[in-house]
């Protein structure tokens, strides 16, 4: 099992920036990407970007190209999402999430079911 644990969230104006964290602990040695999720009140849960274990590709939704950069540390087992220029409609929980199978991911990189291992959410929030 492999357990995800976020970080970083909190509540900022628009334009500011903010970095949030996924710790991951467990059979770590498994995961082969991980990912950004977010799910704002009254909406489903959306792709936000996910990184390979090489770090050599990454896929991000339109909605936060260019603004958000997600980066990963192997050794500490960590991804990280630092999010630029704010806005209000990106307010929401946001999800980290990791999957051990490499076929799986390439199958299905921007959608939940191709993940495995799910965190419990940190909230941010926008004003504007």
């Amino acid at each position: 099992q492999v357990q995800l644990v976020e970080s970083g969230g909190g509540l900022v104006q628009a334009g500011d920036s903010l970095r949030l964290s996924c710790a991951a602990s467990g059979r770590t040695s498994r995961l082969y990407a991980m990912a950004w999720f977010r799910q704002a009140p009254g909406k489903e849960r959306e792709f936000i970007a996910t990184i390979d274990y090489s770090q050599t590709t990454t896929y991000y939704a339109d909605s936060v190209k260019g603004r958000f950069a997600i980066s990963r540390d192997n050794a500490k087992i960590t991804v990280s999402l630092q999010m630029n220029n704010l806005k209000p409609e990106d307010t929401a929980v946001y999800y980290c999430a990791a999957v051990v199978e490499m076929t799986r991911w390439w199958t299905g990189p921007r959608v939940e079911s191709g993940y495995d291992y799910w965190g419990q959410g940190t909230q941010v929030t926008v004003s504007s």
